[in-house]
């Protein structure tokens, strides 16, 4: 059982991810380019990931991923209940948005730090 804390050094740990702010929300960009946002008092991440990888998230972990809802969820934005999600799921789930948005030249060094 993750908290802030916990989630955001998660996140600022992926190679180049920095502190950003999306609409006065605490959030994480690799690139110049969001992929996470924090909300601190719903212990909720949102993420953003492939749309196929979302739909199979949402399907194998119903209670705790969700797509958002409309068009920003269409694009592969999805909510996580980083309260509910065990250690192994969460780092795969900051780890597919890192890699996600993260310029090419970033994501092999993501794969020589493994």
């Amino acid at each position: 059982m993750a908290d802030f804390d916990t989630v955001r050094t998660l996140v600022l740990a992926l190679p180049s991810a920095v502190d950003a702010d999306d609409h006065g929300k605490p959030a994480a960009a690799v690139g110049g380019k969001l992929f996470c946002v924090f909300n601190r008092n719903s212990a909720r991440l949102t993420v953003k990931l492939d749309p196929e990888d979302q739909r199979n998230l949402c399907d194998g972990y119903t209670s705790i991923v969700t797509a958002v809802d409309g068009y920003w969820g269409r694009k592969g934005w999805t909510h996580v209940d980083y309260a509910s999600a065990d250690d192994a799921l969460l780092s795969t789930l900051v780890t597919l948005a890192w890699t996600t948005v993260a310029p090419k030249r970033l994501r092999g060094t993501l794969k020589s730090e493994a």
